[in-house]
C-alpha cells in the first residue's frame, strides 16, 4: 500500500497531535506500507512560513521525514502536466492540494487527508476526518 500524506497530516503526525485520526495512524503503521511526503508540502510550508501563517523548522523537517520511515516524493513533469487535466471546482483552487491530488493519481497512491474539500476529487483521495 502506497500512501501520500497531506501537509496537515504530516504536521499532526510529527507533533503527535490528537487531531490525527486512529485510522491514519493504523494505515501509516501497517506493515509494508510505503508512506510518502511530497516536496509540495515542503514548498507549501515554506511559502506559508514566509507569509507568517505557520512556524515550522523547515530544515529539521527535511530530516524528520526519513527518520519517520517516510520517503520524499519529488515533483515530476508528469505531476505538473496532470494539473492541466484536473477537474476544476470554483470553491477549491488551492494549488498545493491540486498538485498533491495529481501526484496521487500519477504515481498511483492514496492521498490521505482530513480536508473535506478534497473528497470531490474521488479516488485515490481518502478523506479521514479528524
Amino acid at each position: 500500500m502506497r500512501l501520500l500524506l497531506d501537509t496537515h497530516l504530516l504536521l499532526w503526525w510529527l507533533a503527535a497531535d490528537p487531531r490525527l485520526s486512529p485510522t491514519v495512524r493504523d494505515l501509516v503503521q501497517t506493515p509494508g506500507a510505503e508512506v510518502f511526503v511530497s516536496q509540495v508540502s515542503l514548498w507549501e510550508l515554506a511559502i506559508k512560513q514566509s507569509l507568517g501563517k505557520v512556524q515550522v523548522p523547515l530544515s529539521a523537517l527535511e530530516s524528520q521525514v526519513p527518520r519517520q520511515g517516510f520517503q520524499w516524493l519529488s515533483i515530476q513533469n508528469a505531476h505538473l502536466l496532470a494539473v492541466a487535466q484536473l477537474e476544476s471546482h470554483a470553491d477549491h483552487r488551492d494549488p498545493f492540494d491540486r498538485l498533491l491530488v495529481c501526484q496521487s493519481r500519477v504515481e498511483p497512491m492514496q492521498l490521505l487527508t482530513a480536508d473535506r474539500s478534497l473528497q470531490r476529487y474521488g479516488a485515490p483521495v481518502r478523506y479521514l476526518p479528524a
